[in-house]
């Protein structure tokens, strides 16, 4: 009797992974949105096929995984959504595993497969250039690496890590977050679009130790070269921010940058970035160099915010509440960069938000929930900037990361 059952068992799962298989997700790029998530629970990736008419999610199932050679944490799509990269970690439990960057191709249904990994011990963050040239890591060692984007995404690194730089009296740095500034603006909606864009970069990366963010910029070549911040009160090299800053975002119009400061501040600093039509008159020079947004104080936010983004089209701030398990959100004035928050309370996420992504059409956000096993999804009013929340998406467990094209 139990070898009948177990026969029986086995057709039946045999039938349900056919019918799962038969039943696969079409995912249409011209129509469809791609959204890409590891999880931490069964050390893969995920992706997921987002239909732009209603917001509707349906998972994208790989066969074989594609696996992760480490935990994963943080994930980047390239500009063209073809190639995504991701941090991580080594584990004892996953056989053959290493610290670093894990890159998987985009298959045209979909789904990903794994090309390569390269090793960058304590790598805690990443970002990726809007000509997606340059692949940004930084580390809670207190190093910048970065690696040009060759074919078939191939990474090779520019020159030595950078070590991020000592502060008078300071600690041994750690760097938590980067962004970089775009050299390709929305073709409309946007206060920039019609503007040329500049032709040079510059990274932005926040010490969560000695609670500055510093500003680098970068040649040609991708080697970064540190812009000191100096006034009459102050020869650090960083800018001051609030308590252990956690996260940075610049505005896609290269006017303000953005940071979040943790427990004890909680609070979102902002900065004018010393360019083009942003150009401050504090500002000694036109070298994308921060200054304060004059005549404010860092503004209130939820518990511990980390995470944060501008809206693609320059508009709106959202700053992950991780403690609080909230989205704060402000409308941002294209004037000055001051923030006023939005009006009634912060919208709530799941359990444990870890990082948030907004489709560059402005319709749809994205947060995942490392303890919820699913990821929230919001549509987007753009005249608001107000969010809508959607059914959250069902993941596997602890997902870690999220993008979207």
């Amino acid at each position: 009797m139990r070898k009948r059952f177990t026969w029986f068992v086995g057709i039946v799962v045999l039938i349900a992974f056919g019918l799962l298989m038969a039943c696969s997700v079409k995912y249409a790029p011209n129509n469809d949105a791609l959204l890409v998530s590891p999880s931490q629970g069964q050390a893969v990736m995920q992706s997921f096929s987002v239909d732009l008419q209603n917001g509707h999610v349906e998972q994208i199932y790989n066969v074989n995984g594609p696996p992760t050679p480490g935990i994963p944490t943080s994930v980047v799509l390239d500009p063209l959504g073809q190639h995504a990269y991701v941090i991580v970690q080594q584990n004892s439990v996953l056989p053959g595993s290493i610290s670093g960057i894990a890159t998987y191709s985009v298959q045209s249904d979909g789904k990903l497969a794994n090309i390569s990994q390269i090793s960058v011990p304590d790598a805690r963050a990443l970002a990726i250039d809007s000509a997606g040239k340059f692949l940004f890591v930084a580390t809670s060692s207190g190093s910048l690496y970065v690696f040009s984007i060759g074919a078939n995404a191939g990474l090779t690194m520019v020159g030595q890590p950078t070590p991020l730089p000592a502060e008078p009296g300071g600690q041994a740095p750690s760097a938590s977050a980067l962004a970089v500034t775009p050299t390709v603006y929305p073709s409309e909606f946007a206060y920039c679009s019609g503007i040329t864009p500049p032709k040079t970069e510059t990274l932005y990366v926040t010490d969560s130790v000695n609670y500055v963010v510093l500003t680098y910029s970068i040649s040609s070549s991708g080697s970064l070269q540190l812009v000191p911040f100096n006034t009459t009160n102050s020869t650090t090299s960083g800018i001051p921010t609030g308590t252990v800053p956690s996260g940075v975002a610049v505005d896609p119009c290269n006017r303000f940058v953005y940071v979040s400061n943790a427990a004890p501040n909680n609070t979102v600093s902002a900065y004018t970035i010393c360019y083009g039509v942003s150009l401050a008159a504090a500002c000694p020079s036109a070298n994308f160099s921060l200054q304060p947004v004059a005549g404010v104080a860092p503004y209130p936010a939820g518990d511990n915010p980390g995470p944060l983004l501008v809206d693609p089209f320059g508009n709106y701030l959202y700053v992950l509440d991780q403690g609080s398990n909230q989205i704060s959100g402000y409308k941002i004035s294209s004037a000055t960069g001051a923030l006023t928050p939005f009006t009634g309370a912060p919208m709530a996420t799941n359990l444990q938000p870890t990082a948030i992504a907004i489709r560059s059409d402005d319709s749809f956000m994205f947060v995942s929930n490392l303890n919820s096993a699913n990821i929230s999804e919001f549509a987007i009013t753009p005249a608001t900037g107000i969010l809508t929340p959607l059914a959250p998406i069902t993941s596997f467990n602890y997902p870690s990361g999220v993008a979207v094209k």
